[in-house]
């Protein structure tokens, strides 16, 4: 093992990718997430977050709610560890004498996405406008073909023989990921896709690791926005858990206000999961689960016919260990 006369000091830092959905209660609902720009940050969005201090935090989930509502002051509800990110490069070069930060990230829900109370640098962004290829609620996104497949494909086929063989080539990763050549598109996989566009140099923050980068997208195309640090990953980890989490456990009520329609619950399930839903799969589903009920009133808010209103059946979580959305196949 290679000794180090003058070791890089490591920090330990709290972020969390906390998710909103604006309209939850309506037709037209959007996740969104809570960005909040650091004083350092010129043009990047970031995470809330902050430095774990082991004096003035027992746990990590302390130190982590005290910077969320200093930074915020947004209530948080479901909170969940994700995963700990610290791989050299995202924070650190050769050279560097600054602390490598090694953060460790959270996925957090709310129902609060209008009301900031603590600065107004704090706001709820989409969260498609990081990712813009994993919105499928109308489609196929265009940006798929014409700009982001051709450049993965270029690069796929840049790819040496002499590339190991135990590992998935580069051809075979854009199929599983991407779909191509008859492949799935799985919404859940939305870290492993991001890390293969970073792989392969196609977004700002792999040329600002100091990766040898792909040409950049055109001015009129970018291929999201793009987070300070490991921000971006973070969020893509924390759309993949919450994407995958709905189908087995009752989160997306996190995000639901206390009564709501059975059509602002499936617009709610396809913003998150970034697809459309067949209405009468996606209601008898519901109706099998069992985790909804009647609550007797009716909402006028379409001005069209009354819709019947449901809360969630909290009482599921007794009589059975994982109810959740199993939604569909896409359509």
């Amino acid at each position: 093992m290679t000794q180090h006369a003058h070791p890089l000091p490591v920090e330990i830092g709290l972020t969390a990718a906390i998710v909103a959905v604006s309209g939850a209660a309506g037709d037209s609902p959007e996740p969104t997430i809570l960005v909040a720009r650091p004083a350092s940050a010129i043009s990047d969005a970031a995470l809330p977050s902050g430095p774990f201090d082991p004096v003035a935090h027992r746990t990590f989930e302390i130190g982590l709610r005290a910077w969320v509502a200093e930074q915020t002051g947004v209530p948080l509800g479901y909170v969940e560890q994700l995963y700990t990110f610290g791989d050299r490069g995202r924070h650190a070069q050769a050279g560097d004498l600054d602390p490598h930060v090694v953060s460790v990230g959270y996925l957090a829900l709310t129902r609060t996405d209008t009301t900031l109370t603590k600065t107004p640098e704090a706001a709820f962004r989409p969260w498609y406008a990081f990712f813009p290829w994993e919105d499928w609620r109308a489609g196929r996104p265009a940006l798929l073909d014409a700009v982001l497949l051709p450049r993965l494909e270029a690069w796929a086929d840049e790819e040496t023989k002499a590339a190991p063989a135990a590992r998935l080539s580069r051809r075979e990763r854009l199929r599983i990921l991407f779909g191509t050549q008859g492949g799935r598109f799985d919404e859940d996989s939305v870290l492993e896709r991001y890390e293969l566009i970073y792989e392969a140099g196609l977004v700002p923050e792999a040329r600002r690791d100091g990766r040898e980068a792909a040409p950049a997208p055109a001015e009129d195309a970018p291929l999201g926005q793009p987070m300070l640090n490991d921000h971006r990953r973070i969020l893509a980890t924390a759309m993949g858990r919450l994407r995958a989490k709905m189908k087995y456990r009752p989160v997306i009520f996190e995000l639901m206000p206390e009564t709501f329609t059975l059509t602002a619950l499936q617009r709610t399930a396809e913003a998150i999961s970034g697809r459309h839903l067949h209405k009468q799969n996606f209601r008898r589903l519901v109706e099998a689960s069992a985790v909804v009920e009647p609550t007797g009133d009716m909402s006028h808010a379409t001005g069209g016919r009354p819709a019947a209103l449901f809360r969630f059946r909290r009482e599921v979580l007794q009589e059975r260990p994982a109810p959740g959305l199993r939604v569909g196949a896409r359509v």
